[in-house]
């Protein structure tokens, strides 16, 4: 199968204006999904405006040094792999603000600070003791498949809600993002058709704001007011809401976004691996990598952030321009870092209206799609068998978790009444269940395995299993 081409490769140094223009374009790609997290959180908790910003750096800063190490090949996988907030843990997170929410958000916060940590923990041991490799060996391309496809096509949802804000806007991006990676023929402008598209997009909304085209209110309206009143530094970075505190609830909620994020990661560095013109990952690079998704979450609990997972949108950013440069990911991860100290970046970042990411979306979220489908062409897609396994995977993963977000559902699974420890249980079956990727990636791997089928018509003797350049790091 030809692999995608490669204009900067996994060890390669861009010129420094590439490198950080390419490292800002991912900063863009995360921006919206890494600050729409908190947005959740904050309000639900009951947060004022300046808790909201202290969260909002919080997570930037936790994802950033989360993207180093994930990036670093002796700590985690060295794919170019961005880490950010991760939308698996919303249903636990959810649980856990509903079981404290009279304690105020800075409490909130502590208890899901122990979740995280404690989380983080067995994570990290299961991934770095390579126990993770144990069931490696259902995760084939049929199992992969179908999770990569759930991860892009489920978010669709999340485009067009912010794209449908001002549709003009958001197909303008689409086209742009067309024209500047497919139509026009120059490598620079090739390698930024994201930042470009964006860029465009966002100087229209600020042009027609400040000709009183469109006032406040309006979805692509830009006011700069919140940038004048941002403060400069931020200071407080290590356990910024207090020490964490440990309860059974929080912890067990929160083991069921372990759970996803690590079905989604495997299948994540799969796609990157692809995406980056590389083989597919080894057993030890997946267990590095998992190993290093517990110890960022575990880091995450004590600078008050949220639980980190690899970044689907990244991948597909990396697929369209072909810059799969881990040190490209790597200046984004300190320009990442350097927007949760400077309040004024950050704030002006935060200005860009939601139908320009929601059109970038669109574009990065049908590719991580797209890209699932790559994965599947490794096994053989003439079989029944196989068209059985993956249909049967793929619609449960788009129909099971709307099922379960009906109030009734998600009450009989989450029944106080029964007792705290089956509530909790209850809690997280339910959170699993809520998350496509996690729905896909259990039934694929529930019938992939029980279903007769050869290796050959898994996908499984089409894979190499020789090191991977990601181990081999230029220091």
């Amino acid at each position: 199968m030809a692999k995608k081409q490669i204009i900067y490769g996994l060890n390669d140094t861009p010129p420094f204006p590439i490198m950080v223009l390419a490292g800002a374009q991912h900063v863009l790609t995360l921006f919206g999904a890494t600050t729409l997290v908190p947005l959740i959180f904050g309000p639900a908790m009951g947060m004022n405006p300046e808790q909201l910003a202290k969260f909002i750096g919080c997570v930037y800063f936790g994802m950033g040094v989360a993207t180093l190490i994930q990036t670093h090949s002796k700590l985690g996988t060295g794919l170019p792999i961005v880490q950010g907030s991760s939308f698996s843990f919303i249903p636990p997170i959810m649980t856990v603000i509903g079981a404290y929410s009279a304690s105020g958000p800075e409490t909130i916060m502590q208890y899901v600070g122990g979740g995280l940590i404690v989380g983080g923990v067995l994570l990290s041991i299961l991934g770095y003791t390579g126990l993770v490799g144990m069931i490696r060996k259902v995760i084939t391309p049929v199992v992969i498949g179908p999770t990569i496809m759930a991860i892009g096509f489920s978010l669709a949802p999340v485009a067009v809600d912010n794209a449908s804000r001002f549709w003009p806007i958001s197909l303008l991006v689409v086209a742009l993002i067309f024209i500047f990676s497919l139509v026009v023929q120059n490598k620079i402008v090739n390698i930024f058709a994201i930042l470009c598209a964006i860029l465009a997009a966002y100087l229209i909304c600020v042009l027609v704001s400040r000709a009183g085209w469109v006032v406040a209110g309006h979805p692509v309206y830009v006011d700069f007011q919140n940038v004048a009143d941002a403060p400069m530094w931020r200071t407080d970075i290590l356990m910024p809401w207090g020490a964490p505190k440990f309860s059974f609830l929080a912890i067990g909620a929160l083991l069921a976004g372990f759970f996803a994020v690590m079905i989604e990661s495997i299948g994540d560095y799969h796609s990157c691996s692809y995406a980056s013109g590389l083989e597919d990952p080894t057993p030890e690079v997946i267990s590095r990598g998992i190993g290093a998704e517990g110890f960022n979450c575990l880091i995450s609990g004590f600078l008050g952030s949220v639980g980190t997972t690899s970044y689907t949108e990244n991948i597909g950013l990396i697929s369209l321009t072909g810059v799969a440069s881990r040190n490209v990911v790597r200046t984004g991860a300190v320009l990442l870092i350097g927007m949760s100290m400077l309040g004024k970046f950050g704030a002006l970042v935060a200005t860009m209206p939601a139908p320009v990411i929601g059109g970038a979306y669109i574009a990065l979220f049908g590719t991580i799609g797209a890209l699932g489908i790559q994965v599947l062409t490794r096994a053989d897609l003439s079989s029944q068998r196989n068209i059985l396994v993956v249909g049967f995977a793929f619609l449960m993963a788009l129909g099971v978790p709307n099922w379960v977000g009906q109030d009734a559902v998600q009450k009989a699974f989450t029944d106080p009444s029964r007792g705290e420890l089956l509530a909790t249980l209850g809690g997280m079956a339910w959170a699993i269940l809520k998350t496509p990727m996690a729905v896909a990636g259990i039934c694929a791997a529930f019938c992939d395995s029980l279903v007769p089928g050869s290796d050959l018509e898994r996908g499984i003797s089409r894979r190499e299993m020789g090191a991977s350049p990601a181990q081999d790091e230029n220091k």
